[in-house]
């Protein structure tokens, strides 16, 4: 019998012989390509910082901030129940008071947003765009009654300030300087008008229990800095301070911070004077803008949006205790309220969303 011809039986090379990577599958065919089968990385394990659902100490410091806030509100709401004729007269006499005083009142608002640009220009040594400055401030003054203890008014002029590319570093410190310089101004303001108006101003009387608690928190506080926070507490003063030094080379910037700061006070107790003559307070204006300067600098240990409640009951209290009629007292804060927080609120939201369409802030 014939021997098969070389070839016919056996395949021949290359057709039934599976060639060479037909039987088995191509390096990524049948087998996974790398980071198929397995997770890629970051899809089932969270990147770095997002898996993690641990606050920081930012987000826990607003969450102590904002249970404290609703914890004055529910204060506030309570005492505003239990006098809340004298509320309600307040607003009827608001109602019928003179409309020129109040219109003067509405005037002045505005030029309380200029002082705040020029204060945050002055603690800034580069130029920054005017317009948007004023925007940002007015967005910022509404968004300050959304957050408590000044962060949302904070958080819109940091992110401005970074949008004009100043440095992250000297963007919060040159919100700090504002800060500051509005603090001493106020303070300043404060001495002024104490020693024109003697007798207005008096120290309440405190328990030894508050003096045991107050001297323990100081205590508490300073071992605090002391401690663990000393070596950032030293860095943020030191980057402060610098800024400060930078700011006051510059006799033009020096004038901007501490005028609009000045200025500000000035104006927000202006209007406030303006809406007293408006309901017919019995007070000097003088008397009415210690008060105010004072009332607000005590208002803003207490972290409430804006001031919400705190502001307006402090300030009352104040106007009261200083010979004011409850109603009249009541219709003077509820004007310079509606004056300076609540008509431009919805304006200012408007505004801060279109600037944060923009990409302004």
């Amino acid at each position: 019998m014939e021997k098969p011809l070389s070839g016919a039986a056996g395949a021949a090379p290359g057709v039934e012989k599976p060639a060479p990577g037909a039987g088995r599958s191509a390096p990524g065919a049948e087998k996974t390509a790398p980071g198929a089968e397995k997770t890629a990385p970051g899809s089932a394990r969270a990147a770095p910082g997002v898996k993690k659902s641990a606050p920081t100490s930012a987000l826990r410091h607003v969450r102590w901030h904002l249970a404290l806030a609703l914890a004055v509100l529910a204060a506030v709401a309570y005492v505003a129940r239990r006098h809340w004729p004298v509320l309600e007269s307040g607003a009827g006499r608001l109602a019928d008071a003179d409309h020129g005083w109040l219109l003067l009142g509405a005037a002045l608002t505005p030029a309380t947003w200029l002082c705040a640009a020029l204060a945050q220009q002055g603690a800034v040594t580069r130029p920054l765009p005017r317009a948007r400055l004023v925007a940002a401030q007015f967005a910022a003054s509404a968004a300050n009654h959304l957050l408590p203890a000044g962060l949302g008014a904070g958080a819109v002029t940091l992110r401005f300030l970074l949008r004009c590319g100043v440095p992250a570093g000297r963007s919060a410190t040159a919100v700090a300087v504002k800060g500051t310089a509005a603090v001493l101004a106020r303070g300043a303001l404060i001495a002024v008008l104490a020693l024109g108006c003697p007798g207005v101003l008096r120290l309440p009387q405190v328990s030894a229990t508050a003096l045991a608690v107050a001297g323990g928190s100081a205590l508490a506080l300073a071992a605090l800095l002391r401690g663990p926070l000393r070596p950032r507490c030293r860095r943020a003063a030191a980057a402060v301070l610098g800024d400060i030094r930078a700011v006051h080379a510059r006799p033009g910037r020096a004038a901007a911070l501490w005028g609009g700061s000045l200025a500000f006070a000035v104006l927000h107790a202006l209007v406030l004077v303006a809406v007293g003559h408006a309901v017919g307070l019995p007070l000097a204006p003088a008397r009415v803008a210690l008060l105010y300067l004072a009332a607000s600098s005590a208002a803003a240990l207490l972290p409430t949006p804006g001031g919400l409640g705190s502001l307006d009951a402090v300030l009352a209290f104040a106007l009261t205790a200083a010979g004011s009629p409850g109603a009249t007292a009541a219709s003077a804060v509820l004007g310079y309220r509606l004056l300076t927080a609540w008509l431009p609120l919805l304006p200012g939201l408007l505004v801060l969303g279109l600037l944060v369409r923009r990409r302004a802030v």
